[in-house]
Formats: structure tokens, C-alpha cells, sequence
């Protein structure tokens, strides 16, 4: 894997980035929407998978998860609560069936986003980014990926998740190829990443590998990459990452790929504060398509634009994840224009235009190097 060519993600892509129905969502009416959980948050959704990358279906329910917080305070505040939530789905109505870990299980001072996979021997393999350190009296933005592996429980017609497992680092950013993650001070695109752990499977060769949204040392602070790393005998392995950013975005978040029709799609998600300058490409979910996973990749739309907010509510939705019968999940964001100074605002203001459940779903449209999306 060290022969990979990073494509290059530039200017010159995101100046032909035009305002289209074709990647435009509408406006969200009914605001605010039914929340999935009462009392908390939901963010950055993503299904338990099959090995083949398809949604996990048990007692006739998909399998899902994502980040939750309680839903008081300043939104942004989300981020230094946030835990992983298991949640069943059966077409739109959603089941809370708790936290993935028990109290203090894992080995930061909260859980930020990941991935999922159902094994056959009946564990599921969670993925997941530790952020900070057990017990830190304030949060701090050391990032790593680790992994849990508990069987998944469905007796008496319930679904649970096993609680005491083992919790294991397994990869966390070389200081070399990858930038460390590893600031005491920050926030939200203020900080370098190692983060949002993405699972797939090759189906050209059988082997595991995960994305990992990255920063790498090759020009300045707008330093964003998708990372790769390989399942080797002993451990995962690093790779050189397949897109980088640098100079125009600082900030990739949940990479993933999706297979469809022999070509393989690498699918991110950015806000447009992210960019350099700020605000100069809209937040969204970016592609790029490659014949095979280490490309060589070219920008879906010409521009890597896939879908993006209305110009009238440009923060309504975010963290989209493209699922592998291209439906599109997200998250409803902030409504109106609040989100432009959302860090100026108090608690009561920013919290009376946040969302924080799941958005209305997608269904996304792939022809070769194009891309469109329905609502």
C-alpha cells in the first residue's frame, strides 16, 4: 500500500463547485422536528454493518449508531459529553436501546464517532475515536482510534450490547505521515485529527482496512487528508492517505467508501468554516471515484460537491453517510442563519435553532463521475 498516490483535493476543483438542484436539498419545514431521544442530542449517525457493508437487520430492525449528549446547554458543548448511543430503526421510527459502553469503559473523557460491524461469530467490532483521558479535568483533544468487540444479546425479544469487554488502542497518528492529534486547547475545526474511524471491506481482495479522518504535515494549518489503514497479522497498519486537502480544508470528517457498480466511492463531510478562506465552498458531503481503492480518485461533479444546505439555511444539516443503496443519513444542525455565529451566541439563543436529531433521508443518484440527489 505504500505505492498510493493521495488525489489531491485543490482551488481548482472547488471554483466549479455552482449552485444546483441537483446537489441543493430544500429547506426543512416543521422545525423543530420530532427529536429521536426526548432529553438528548443525536448526531453523526452510521448502521451496525455486514461484512459486506450492507446494514445489520435484527428482529426485523436496523442497527444503528451515533453520538449523544443531553440535550441542554450550548450545543456546542455536545462535543465534551458525547457518547456512543445504540438505537434500532424500523422504516422511520427509531428505538433508544442505550449507551454502547458502560459508565467509564472507555479510555477518554468521551467517545467521538466510528463504525460498526457485525462478525460472524456473533460479536460486533465498534470502532470509535477516544477523545481526551479518563478523568481529565477538563477536556483536552488527544485523539485515538480504539476498538471493542461485544456479543451482540437477543434473548426475550431484546437487543443489548455485552458491557463487560476489553477496550484496545489500535491506531493513533505516526507524527510523521500524519499529523499528531494530540492539543490540550481547541475546538471544533480548530484542531488537528485522527478520528471517524470508517470500516470497509475490499471486495477485491478480502482485506479490512479503515479511514481515518486525518491531518498530514505537507504545507500549513488547512491540512485536512482521508487517512487508510490496513489489518495486517498482529495489528492495523498505516498507509499513506488516499486525498489530501492541503491548503484548501483543514478540516475531513467521516470518511467512508461505498462500492457501486465496480467503482469505489470516497464519500467525506466538511463545514464550510473548514475552508481557506472561510466560507469560500459550502458545508456538505464532498465525493471522489476511483476504479480501486488506492485510486487513482477524481472528484465526483467535477468540484467533489455532492450535496450541500439551502444558501438560505447553509448549516441545516450535516454528517451525511452515504449507506451502501445509496439512501443519505444526516443530522438536523442549526436552522436559519444562527449557525454563522453560533460560538457568539448564548445557550438559550444557539440552543433554540439546533436540531440535534436525524434529518429527513436521501437518496443519492451515482453515474460514473456524476452525482445527484433527491430529497
Amino acid at each position: 500500500m505504500n505505492d498510493i498516490r493521495p488525489a489531491r483535493w485543490t482551488r481548482r476543483h472547488l471554483d466549479l463547485i455552482s449552485e444546483t438542484t441537483a446537489s441543493t436539498v430544500p429547506v426543512v419545514t416543521g422545525w423543530p422536528a420530532p427529536r429521536v431521544l426526548p432529553h438528548d442530542d443525536v448526531w453523526d449517525l452510521w448502521p451496525v454493518q455486514e461484512e459486506d457493508g450492507s446494514p445489520s437487520t435484527v428482529l426485523g430492525r436496523e442497527l444503528w449508531m451515533g453520538l449523544s449528549a443531553p440535550a441542554d446547554g450550548h450545543p456546542e458543548d455536545r462535543h465534551d459529553h458525547a457518547r456512543l448511543r445504540l438505537l434500532a430503526r424500523r422504516g422511520e421510527a427509531w428505538e433508544d436501546l442505550g449507551h454502547v459502553f458502560a459508565d467509564g469503559a472507555s479510555a477518554g473523557s468521551r467517545e467521538w464517532s466510528g463504525s460498526a460491524v457485525r462478525r460472524p461469530d456473533g460479536t460486533v467490532s465498534v470502532f470509535y475515536t477516544v477523545a481526551g483521558t479518563r478523568g481529565e479535568a477538563r477536556p483536552t483533544f488527544l485523539q485515538r482510534v480504539a476498538e471493542a468487540r461485544p456479543r451482540l444479546l437477543t434473548g426475550d425479544g431484546r437487543i443489548a450490547l455485552e458491557r463487560d469487554v476489553e477496550h484496545r488502542e489500535v491506531l493513533r497518528s505516526d507524527g510523521h505521515m500524519y499529523l499528531p492529534a494530540d492539543e490540550i486547547e481547541g475546538g471544533p475545526g480548530r484542531i488537528r485529527a485522527f478520528r471517524d474511524p470508517g470500516w470497509f471491506r475490499d471486495p477485491a481482495d478480502g482485506r479490512e482496512y479503515l479511514l481515518v479522518a486525518a491531518s498530514v504535515p505537507w504545507r500549513d494549518r488547512f491540512e485536512g487528508a482521508v487517512a487508510l489503514a490496513e489489518a495486517r497479522p498482529g495489528g492495523w497498519s498505516l498507509c499513506p492517505p488516499l486525498l489530501v486537502a492541503t491548503g484548501v480544508n483543514h478540516e475531513i470528517e467521516r470518511p467512508h467508501i461505498v462500492v457501486h457498480d465496480s467503482t469505489y466511492y470516497l464519500f467525506f463531510v466538511t463545514q464550510r468554516h473548514g475552508f481557506h478562506p472561510p466560507g469560500s465552498a459550502p458545508t456538505g458531503l464532498y465525493g471522489f471515484a476511483a476504479p480501486a481503492l488506492t485510486g487513482p480518485y477524481r472528484p465526483l461533479n467535477g468540484s467533489g460537491l455532492v450535496v450541500r444546505n439551502p444558501p438560505a439555511h447553509p448549516d441545516q444539516a450535516y454528517a451525511w453517510l452515504v449507506l451502501t443503496d445509496l439512501r443519505v443519513v444526516s443530522f438536523l444542525n442549526y436552522r436559519s442563519r444562527v449557525g454563522e455565529a453560533v460560538g457568539t451566541l448564548g445557550a438559550a439563543e444557539a440552543r433554540a435553532g439546533f436540531g440535534g436529531t436525524v434529518a429527513p433521508e436521501l437518496k443519492l443518484t451515482l453515474d460514473g463521475l456524476g452525482a445527484s440527489v433527491a430529497w
